[in-house]
């Protein structure tokens, strides 16, 4: 991991709290609630982390979420994720959950939204991390079910930014969500989604008539020129996750991922870490493959990678700004002894 990659201010703004449940936490978890895993040990859960596609992480993704039971759970997670987000110095991070993948298991939404959201207040007066909440709709259900995720979690309103969409890509288009979506708009709930990470171009666009802020993951755009033509005029992020693409073999090599000819083109490509917990990389590591070794970046267009995470978040303009001082602050004091 580069001295840049590591020391630059940075926000994180594709991140499962789910997908941070490192297996040592995993098993102290289910010692506490009484859950049996179908693993032995710690070593024999990582083994388990041998994935061919998305569907193969998802399995094992929702397996795990069987030890998350309690409100303080939730919180320890949540905790434990913002702890190694500062290590690589991320200075605020916008955090998805799955409501869903926990009540239906029977686990109370206050347990969830509340959990998680006293973990992110931990984060704010300990961490110094500032932080959102996004509540997800799972795509592999249905669009009526996603609209009453989002009446659930209407009592916690004040605790969450915005709503996205996860899950099974493929034959899952964003258009099925359109109800959740506008319902989200009216509730004026900012909007993301994940798109063409195994899906189409087209998904993308769907994403953008339903009214997306950002684009989670995105990798297909690159395959539509016209899209890629919007973005850029439009500035609407991707937030890209280079070494989960890697893990789920999205790409075949870290230097075939589309994210430098995306930059080149002026979209506003952001790095993030997704499910850093499984993939094996947080934000830092993410980053540290955009250099010359990895992706062939230049120092500059890493520091651009690194301002547009403080753009493309919902952070007031003044904190956006105060982030982008420091962050050019520190790139030139790097940059200076090159």
């Amino acid at each position: 991991m580069t001295d840049l990659a590591q020391a630059l201010p940075k926000a994180e703004l594709h991140l499962h709290i789910e997908g941070t449940l490192e297996p040592e936490l995993m098993f102290e978890l289910a010692e506490r609630n009484g859950v049996e895993l179908p693993y032995p040990d710690v070593d024999a859960v990582k083994a388990a982390y041998d994935f061919n596609e998305l569907q193969d992480f998802l399995d094992v993704y929702y397996a795990a979420c069987d030890v998350l039971r309690t409100r303080q759970d939730f919180r320890d997670l949540a905790v434990a994720s913002l702890e190694r987000a500062v290590a690589d110095n991320v200075r605020h991070a916008e955090v998805f959950c799955d409501p869903r993948t926990h009540t239906a298991r029977g686990i109370a939404m206050d347990a969830v939204i509340g959990g998680i959201s006293d973990g992110l207040a931990e984060g704010r007066d300990r961490l110094a991390i500032s932080s959102q909440l996004i509540i997800c709709f799972l795509r592999h259900l249905s669009g009526t079910e996603a609209v009453q995720t989002l009446e659930d979690a209407l009592p916690f309103a004040e605790l969450w930014t915005g709503v996205g969409l996860d899950s099974s890509e493929r034959g899952n288009p964003p258009s099925g969500f359109r109800d959740a979506y506008n319902r989200a708009g009216e509730l004026g709930k900012r909007k993301v989604g994940h798109a063409g990470e195994e899906g189409p171009p087209a998904y993308v666009w769907e994403g953008l008539e339903l009214g997306w802020e950002r684009i989670d993951h995105g990798n297909a755009s690159i395959e539509d020129p016209e899209l890629v033509d919007r973005l850029s005029a439009q500035r609407i992020p991707l937030t890209m996750c280079p070494l989960s693409n890697l893990r789920l073999k999205v790409v075949n090599g870290i230097d075939e991922h589309p994210l430098p000819a995306l930059l080149r083109r002026g979209v506003a490509v952001t790095v993030n870490s997704d499910d850093p917990a499984y993939f094996g990389g947080y934000i830092g590591a993410n980053f540290a493959v955009l250099g010359e070794d990895g992706m062939g970046l230049s120092d500059d267009e890493i520091v651009q990678v690194a301002r547009n995470s403080f753009e493309a978040s919902f952070l007031p303009a003044a904190a956006k700004q105060r982030h982008i001082r420091e962050l050019e602050e520190t790139a030139a004091r790097l940059l200076s002894t090159r």
